[in-house]
């Protein structure tokens, strides 16, 4: 089997508003798989979510203007965005608790 591909972009993001409590990591996750992003999205004390993840920049792109509409139940209110180098460290994508 040949080298797995290196990324070509990692999105850092924060995501207010209500979405703790509304599937969003769920929704977050299965959205990063079936793009064929790697990286983690969490819940975090404050009420948001964070999510890192890492893939194509097409991909990327895709998945920034999900978390910008969130799971169905979900009032998404702003995302902070930083687009950082990728590392490759990530095999998938998961929930990952802190």
């Amino acid at each position: 089997m040949g080298e797995k591909p290196k990324p070509e972009a990692r999105l850092h993001a924060v995501v207010h508003g209500y979405v703790q409590g509304v599937n969003f990591r769920y929704y977050t996750v299965r959205t990063a798989q079936r793009l064929g992003l790697a990286g983690w999205v969490a819940n975090r004390w404050d009420g948001t979510v964070e999510t890192v993840a890492e893939g194509r920049r097409e991909a990327l792109n895709e998945f920034l203007a999900f978390l910008h509409r969130g799971s169905p139940s979900a009032v998404v209110q702003r995302v902070e965005v930083k687009w950082e180098t990728p590392t490759g460290k990530f095999e998938r994508f998961r929930v990952r608790y802190l």
